[in-house]
């Protein structure tokens, strides 16, 4: 994997995503960026936004990615009509940020050199039901059939089985192929990224991996990938109860905990982690990182924000050869 430029789409319109990349810009760690940073998005907004929340940031507007230069914080400007620099979040900002991934996957796709940092939409108004979340939008804008979210830190990272769905339907999908495919994919991540073999724990799905029902999950499923897996030289345990998993011992002995519902496994990592963690799409045909905070609505111009998680999309990004 060799990444020397970095794309950003700037995502929602009406969110802390500005604010925190200015944050990142002004700070002693740009000045060690090693990549091309290229954002995808509004010179106009970005600006206006800048006056408000009082910060400088001076941009290099250009035409295409062979115009962008290192050390500068190129732009690729995408026209957005607005009236107020921060406003709620609406539809009216949907096409521009349709555009804005267009563009970015245009050039994805020419540039295998790359990878996307991309900021947060809100999944009312932009997805509008018809996806469950960002990774499962990219995942079909690329044809990618199997994507996968990894919500990482370099001390554990978590990823869930099943997405943004409602509990009553996880037990439908909590399948042993699926299992098997998700720990692949990670398993290949790993090697790739960090030249290293992780190590994984499968958490159960019931409390205490037990059952009172007629069919048990762990014993029909889970149990049975774990064993296909293990075969297959994969360091890999389970399953193992959530209510317990999360101490300081396994934490030390896991590189990854694949879980089999979302807030099983982001609830307690974002507790740990707090904003040092990244959301991490496996299975496209680039590397991808979301900073691990949403439009932040609440708190929009108010320069309040917590910038950790893009500093530490940064990092990763920067680390990687």
């Amino acid at each position: 994997m060799n990444i020397k430029v970095i794309l950003i789409v700037l995502g929602e319109p009406n969110s802390t995503f500005s604010e925190v990349l200015f944050k990142y810009f002004n700070s002693n760690k740009y000045k060690k960026n090693k990549k091309k940073i290229i954002l995808i998005g509004s010179v106009k907004l970005l600006k206006a936004q800048m006056k408000i929340l009082k910060q400088k940031v001076i941009f290099n507007e250009i035409l295409n990615v062979n115009k962008s230069e290192n050390k500068k914080i190129n732009i690729i400007n995408v026209d957005y009509n607005f009236k107020d620099a921060f406003s709620k979040i609406n539809i009216n900002s949907n096409k521009y940020i349709e555009k804005c991934f267009e563009l970015s996957l245009k050039i994805l796709k020419k540039n295998k050199n790359c990878a996307l940092i991309n900021g947060p939409i809100s999944k009312k108004t932009f997805l509008n039901k018809k996806f469950l979340g960002i990774t499962e939008y990219i995942g079909h804008k690329t044809k990618s059939k199997n994507p996968v979210m990894l919500i990482y830190n370099e001390k554990l990272a978590v990823s869930p089985l099943t997405t943004h769905i409602p509990l009553k339907k996880v037990t439908q999908l909590v399948k042993k192929r699926k299992i098997i495919r998700d720990i692949i994919n990670i398993y290949k991540f790993y090697k790739l990224t960090f030249k290293k073999q992780p190590n994984i724990a499968v958490l159960g799905l019931n409390p205490h991996c037990e059952t009172t029902s007629k069919v048990s999950e762990e014993e029909n499923e889970i149990i049975p990938a774990i064993k296909y897996l293990s075969k297959n030289k994969i360091k890999i345990e389970g399953p193992i109860p959530a209510d317990t998993f999360f101490i300081k011992r396994n934490m030390d002995k896991f590189d990854v905990a694949l879980g089999m519902y979302h807030d099983q496994v982001l609830a307690p990592i974002k507790t740990i982690f707090e904003f040092k963690a990244v959301n991490i799409t496996l299975g496209l045909p680039f590397l991808k990182i979301t900073p691990d905070h949403g439009p932040n609505y609440k708190m929009i111009g108010k320069n309040q924000s917590d910038p950790s998680s893009i500093f530490y999309a940064f990092e990763i990004l920067n680390n990687i050869k």
